[in-house]
């Protein structure tokens, strides 16, 4: 216990320094923007401001750009309330009690009721990293190449597992990931590979590029195609603070919440949305007025709320802890460590205790922040969307540009950027989903690493693979992982998820 004080301050002396500070407040600014604006999400916004974070020091960029991920969480609650528009796919929930307070005079109290269950929620989440990091670390610190290997196949397979569409185009575009990954110089001999003589690709395919390609300017077209839709703002939000009667009915919404946002958090996979749809389901279980949901219950605000703050936090956990991204958005941050020469694993928190300690006690600040940054400008939020799109997507392709261009001065950089952001484009309009190559680029040069780590320590022989217990647990999981999503069921899901989309 007395570590975790010492680890904790070592963090808050690492935040509350006014780089960093700032930084953090930009990353809530910005995650609130973003999650206010339907369209752009957190994955988009992220690889779009990535460039301008390679001249922060790592521990800064990284505060902000989580900053800018549980940042779009709460802001996705402000126009889900008001306006019947969720920000994020993780406030649909949040919609269907949330507005209907909203239509009932209570939007200020559905506001302020989301505020407190995501600040609560958030501190929980900061803890329960903080007291997880360490013997989880430990665990990583004690695995072999072979087991290394089995999680990252295990990785590779949920990403194709949980992705919606065809499961066929999922494991295309997962094995066009790895491939992209093995191109450049080999990391042994320094012979480039599948560059085709062209000296662009012998470093490889620069996560940065590829990620804001893919997921910025691909996101700008395919907003640009829809049709623009003004919703009808109302002016009338009432008082911010929730009552004592208010207080007593969600305060059990939200400590179920924020345990079963933590923990579904740390499970691979969409965890901030699935959170609210797994709390929401709860709380109309265990309410002894399961009828008010969907009319105005305090608790479908409060549970949903809570649980997707407390996920999108936890989902750090898999990336710092045994350097395995769960969601694309954790790729991505991933990614970008590694640009900052920081490697997520389990080395990260001896090598770079500043910079772990540090994210960690930031997002606490960053709740406080979001409670302060939000409730007080309600209005400017909203009026953020009576602003055409396309009045906006003019600036957002001249930052992408010039932020691109301002890392290494090329112009083939930005090119490949047009590139990307048409392939991404022509992807989703063949609905074929980027998340898994996003996927396979970052963990396909990590799985090449320990597959040949583990070949040179056992002296080329596959028994490292397949002879210890963990690691067949792991690939038992993998093929059952693999397995369940050929059943029908599960197959009819993916379908109605894309048809969705």
């Amino acid at each position: 216990m007395a570590d975790l004080f010492h680890n904790l301050y070592m963090g808050f002396s690492v935040i509350l320094s006014f780089e960093n500070v700032l930084l953090c407040f930009i990353g809530c600014f910005v995650g609130t923007l973003i999650g206010v604006l339907p369209g752009i999400g957190p994955l988009a916004t992220i690889a779009i401001l990535m460039p301008i974070t390679y001249n922060t020091e790592p521990v800064g960029a990284l505060i902000m750009l989580a900053g800018i991920y549980y940042g779009s969480q709460y802001g996705g609650s402000t126009t889900a309330i008001l306006v019947n528009m969720p920000g994020e796919s993780s406030s649909i929930v949040t919609a269907l009690d949330g507005h209907a307070m909203a239509r009932q005079g209570r939007a200020g109290k559905a506001l302020g009721i989301a505020a407190i269950g995501s600040f609560v929620a958030g501190t929980f989440a900061t803890l329960v990293i903080a007291a997880t990091a360490l013997p989880l670390s430990d665990l990583a610190l004690s695995l072999t190449a072979g087991n290394y290997f089995a999680l990252m196949l295990l990785g590779l397979s949920l990403a194709i597992v949980l992705a919606g569409g065809s499961l066929l185009k999922a494991m295309g575009m997962l094995i066009t990931g790895v491939m992209m990954a093995l191109v450049g110089a080999d990391q042994v001999t320094g012979e480039p590979r599948l560059t085709f003589g062209t000296d662009i690709l012998y470093n490889g395919f620069d996560i940065a590029i590829v990620s804001m390609g893919l997921f910025g300017i691909a996101e700008i077209l395919r907003n640009l195609e829809a049709r623009e839709q003004r919703p009808v703002v109302s002016n009338f939000i009432g008082s911010l603070l929730p009552n004592r009667k208010d207080i007593a009915e969600a305060s059990g919404a939200i400590a179920r919440g924020s345990l079963l946002g933590a923990l579904i958090g740390i499970i691979p996979g969409n965890g901030a949305t699935l959170s609210t749809f797994a709390s929401y389901a709860l709380e109309k279980r265990v309410s002894r007025h399961p009828e008010r949901f969907g009319k105005g219950a305090i608790q479908g605000v409060a549970g949903p709320e809570s649980a997707n703050n407390a996920a999108a936090q936890t989902t750090f956990v898999p990336l710092l802890t045994l350097g395995l991204p769960s969601t694309a958005t954790m790729a991505l941050v991933g990614g970008a460590m590694t640009l900052h020469g920081v490697i997520p694993g389990p080395q990260v928190i001896a090598k770079h205790p500043d910079l772990f300690w540090g994210v960690i006690t930031s997002m606490w600040v960053g709740n406080l922040m979001l409670v302060i940054i939000n409730l007080p400008l309600i209005s400017i939020w909203v009026k953020f969307l009576k602003v055409p799109y396309h009045l906006l997507f003019p600036m957002i392709v001249l930052f992408c540009c010039v932020g691109m261009y301002s890392v290494n001065a090329r112009p083939s950089d930005v090119l490949q950027v047009a590139v990307f952001g048409i392939v991404g484009y022509l992807l989703s309009k063949l609905r074929f989903e980027a998340a898994p190559l996003l996927l396979g680029l970052v963990l396909g040069g990590m799985l090449e690493d320990n597959l040949r780590r583990g070949l040179i320590l056992s002296e080329g022989s596959i028994g490292t693979f397949i002879g210890e217990p963990l690691t067949l647990v792991t690939l038992g999981i993998t093929g059952i992982a693999l397995g369940s999503a050929l059943l029908p069921v599960i197959r009819k899901r993916r379908v109605y998820l894309v048809e969705d989309a």
